[in-house]
């Protein structure tokens, strides 16, 4: 039998890539429809709304709730609250759901804004003027506010609860004692909420024991599992489909608590139920990134040799469950170094739930970690590219110094530092000007960990040669349907405007969540597998064929390519597939394939890596900043495709301009309550923000990692652009701002 799995190992070979977005036109024509859009197989005058009740104190507990007037309302249907809710068996909290779930089991309040109750109505309407009638009396408690004022309590997180042994290395006192030149500055990230286009939604019914929800998710899997294991019914009885997502940035990686809320709402009114959360309950309930705290030192010699790096990092964590934002993580591994000790802490909280978000860790340890190394570069007299490659990482030094399946990011310094013209670069902070604006100059590198996970698919071959893929996968507009269709295709040589993709429900085959730049490099590895075992499939019923050019051949002398079965040994026999189907009584031809990581993922780290660059000007009397030019430079494997890739790759570069200039959650002091919880006030880039970019990929595939050579790219963006523009400001103003966001009091007062 032919052995196509062979070629999985060959370099991949450059496949057709569609010039549009698969579902773009949907999306424009408003076809598309996200969660709360749907209808589902019900009346629609049957489905009712739920909305929210959220606590306004930010410790103690519920001590009564007056419903009466609620209850009475229009359209009122049923009023949940701790008093009445249905008892769970909730447990502590397990993969996938990995969040604290606060679903009214007891009467306990953690943090201001946690749901407290539910109003169902016949409206949306209904259902909020009767949550506002809604009367609580609290016992209320002192709160853990005003973490960073309460540094003394920082602990270790209780998993693993202690200072794990590999976050040390060598004697780093002693380097510290032998440097010519050190650096110890503190560096603070803030709190940052995500913020997606598509607010968490959700929508439940109920057919006897069986729950079916459509779900704004980025892990329709873990949604299942998370919902069965919540509720206490049998996997299987549970589907999830959610088909477009508008976005999740990590905060719809996870089942946050207004999920269940809606299967439990839709299973007491035995109706459909739809709970869509309003832009301000974005801002608690359904995570954030956390503030960090970061204590930075350096050490190196004269001539710019690292001889040690230590940052320990302390964040917030909710009262409810520790999250670590692992910013330290960088700088265990980005550079060389002779010494290396991090640690990682937290101070707990009176707020919601920290959580994933764009790139996290990575983010906000480049952010902090690339200003100190411009710093340290500064103290040197060196270029900062040139301190960077001084201290190049050719190896892992954070394991062992374990070979990388990949790097050129030599390639990203060089090819980034030549298309934004460095070498011109003014070195004298605050030394160039153009009228009122001062002009500065930045740069820093940008990496993230290049992540797969076992992943499932189908594929079917259609008559009048069109295909079918599926997977149980997510697309939230990352361009997850555009490549499956490319992949589908290339397997056969097909045209992919002529492939059906199919996602974003949980009855198909498995795959992982969409998270940590992973759905790429798990899910096309398994079409092509699928691939494989479809091209045997039809091999075998050609060569049993009598119809058939290839009948009485052997497999092994068969091959599929341009739409047709080929022989290898007389180029001119050939079965075209659709005429092949055709004979077979138009009857698709169906495979299934999965892939996981193989056995070199022991054996070597996986990262991906890029140098940005940044050209930024400072209005000097009112502190005004305006990102006017990136260039990025990114070693990410094979593209995918030209459009969506370097969409993702932008649209990352743009959440660092956010990142360095703008985003910041605020806390009132007192009350715990966020207080500029709304797009007006909590400040995100708009066009306006955002200057010329120039965008490319190094482009060598990384085959040892993905047999698509490829590596997840929805993350890396961010990481670093916040640091480039963060340098580029002091070059232009002269002024190092260690807190971000880079705000224009900061300038003026700095």
């Amino acid at each position: 039998m032919i052995d196509f799995a062979q070629d999985q190992q060959e370099a991949p070979k450059p496949s057709p890539q569609l010039d549009y977005r698969y579902e773009g036109i949907d999306k424009v024509t408003g076809k598309a429809k996200y969660a709360a859009e749907f209808d589902g197989p019900f009346a629609k005058a049957d489905l009712a709304y739920a909305y929210i009740v959220q606590a306004t104190i930010a410790s103690g507990s519920v001590k009564s709730m007056d419903i009466t007037a609620a209850s009475k309302a229009p359209g009122v249907l049923a009023i949940i609250t701790p008093f009445n809710a249905p008892k769970l068996n909730q447990g502590p909290p397990k993969p996938p759901a990995r969040r604290s779930l606060t679903l009214m089991q007891n009467t306990d309040v953690a943090y201001n804004g946690q749901p407290i109750a539910v109003v169902i109505a016949k409206t949306l309407v209904e259902a909020k003027a009767a949550a506002a009638m809604v009367k609580t009396t609290y016992a209320v408690q002192p709160a853990k506010l005003q973490w960073e004022k309460r540094l003394g309590e920082a602990r270790w997180p209780k998993n693993p609860g202690k200072d794990p042994a590999t976050n040390h290395r060598g004697d780093i006192n002693a380097a510290f004692a032998k440097a010519a030149v050190t650096l110890d500055n503190t560096y603070v990230t803030p709190i940052q909420y995500h913020n997606p286009m598509e607010p968490h939604a959700t929508i439940a019914w109920w057919q006897g024991d069986k729950v079916t929800v459509y779900d704004a998710t980025q892990y329709i899997s873990g949604v299942k599992m998370s919902l069965a294991r919540t509720l206490s019914v049998p996997i299987d009885y549970v589907h999830v489909m959610d088909p477009v997502v508008g976005g999740g940035f990590g905060s719809k990686g996870s089942m946050w608590s207004h999920v269940p809320l809606c299967a439990m709402a839709s299973k007491l009114t035995n109706r459909p139920v739809k709970l869509v959360l309003e832009r301000e309950q974005m801002f608690g309930l359904v995570g954030s990134r956390p503030s960090t705290i970061n204590h930075i030192r350096l050490a190196a010699t004269q001539d710019g040799t690292l001889l040690g790096m230590q940052h320990d990092n302390v964040m917030n964590a909710s009262v409810l469950e520790d999250f670590v934002e692992h910013t330290e993580d960088v700088t265990r591994s980005l550079y060389q170094s002779e010494t290396n000790s991090v640690t990682a802490k937290v101070v707990e909280a009176n707020l919601g739930v920290s959580t994933f978000m764009r790139a996290p860790g990575e983010s906000s340890g480049t952010a902090v970690l690339e200003i100190a190394m411009d710093e340290m570069a500064e103290k040197l007299k060196m270029d900062p590219v040139e301190f960077r490659l001084k201290n190049y990482a050719e190896t892992d030094p954070s394991n062992e110094h374990r070979p990388w399946s990949s790097k050129h990011l030599r390639e990203c310094y060089a090819q980034g530092a030549q298309k934004f013209g460095w070498s011109s670069r003014n070195t004298t902070p605050g030394g160039r000007s153009e009228g009122e604006w001062l002009i500065g100059h930045g740069m820093a590198t940008a990496t993230y960990p290049a992540n797969r996970s076992a992943a499932q698919a189908v594929v079917r071959l259609l008559p009048g040669g069109k295909m079918f893929v599926g997977s149980g996968t997510q697309d939230l507009g990352t361009g997850t349907y555009t490549i499956m269709a490319q992949q589908a295709a290339a397997g056969l040589g097909l045209d992919p405007r002529n492939v059906e993709v199919q996602l974003g429900d949980s009855t198909l085959p498995k795959a992982p969540v969409s998270g940590g730049s992973q759905s790429a490099a798990s899910v096309l590895p398994a079409i092509q597998d699928a691939n494989t075992q479809l091209k045997l499939k039809l091999v075998d019923l050609a060569i049993n064929d009598a119809r058939s050019p290839m009948h009485g051949l052997q497999a092994a002398d068969c091959d599929v390519k341009d739409g047709k079965l080929i022989s290898k040994s007389q180029p001119g026999k050939t079965d075209a597939l659709t005429d092949l189907i055709a004979r077979n009584n138009n009857q698709p031809v169906e495979a299934q394939g999965q892939a996981e990581p193989g056995e070199s993922h022991d054996a070597m780290t996986t990262h991906s890596w890029g140098a940005v660059f940044a050209e930024v000007a400072v209005h000097r009397y009112t502190g005004m900043t305006k990102t006017r030019r990136i260039v990025a430079v990114y070693d990410i494997g094979v593209l995918l495709n030209q459009k969506t890739g370097l969409n993702q790759l932008m649209g990352g570069l743009t959440w660092g301009i956010g990142f360095a200039t703008e985003e910041h959650g605020v806390i009132d002091p007192v009350t715990g309550r966020v207080v500029n919880a709304n797009l007006a006030e909590y400040h995100v880039p708009v066009n306006a923000d955002v200057g010329v970019m120039d965008v490319s990929v190094v482009g060598i595939p990384d085959t040892k990692f993905a047999p698509t050579g490829a590596r997840g790219i929805g993350e890396i963006g961010v990481t670093g652009a916040a640091a480039a523009v963060a340098n580029a400001i002091y070059n232009a103003t002269g002024k190092r701002v260690r807190e971000y966001p880079i705000s224009p009091d900061k300038l003026l007062l700095g």
